[in-house]
């Protein structure tokens, strides 16, 4: 396969990942909401996401820095709102 083809695959499953996070960003950030959220699985989130962030930048593989980095930030926004509003 050609290498801009799987930069474009991976920049694709970047986009998915990250919007699939803004919906509930949006609710928590409306409804200041946090009840049905999971302290522990957004912790170990946004730990793993941290840690592909880092491997992305080590290994230079762009579509996971900018997939991990901007995902990290909404995962890390509701887990500030979850800490903040309980």
């Amino acid at each position: 396969m050609e290498p801009l083809a799987i930069k474009l695959i991976g920049f694709a499953a970047a986009t998915c990942t990250i919007v699939a996070y803004a919906p509930q960003v949006i609710k928590v950030w409306k409804t200041r909401s946090t009840g049905d959220i999971s302290l522990g699985m957004f912790l170990v989130m946004v730990l793993g996401l941290a840690l592909w962030l880092v491997y992305g930048l080590l290994s230079g593989d762009a579509p996971l820095v900018a997939a991990n980095a901007i995902t990290m930030v909404l995962a890390g926004g509701i887990l500030f709102m979850k800490l903040r509003y309980g």
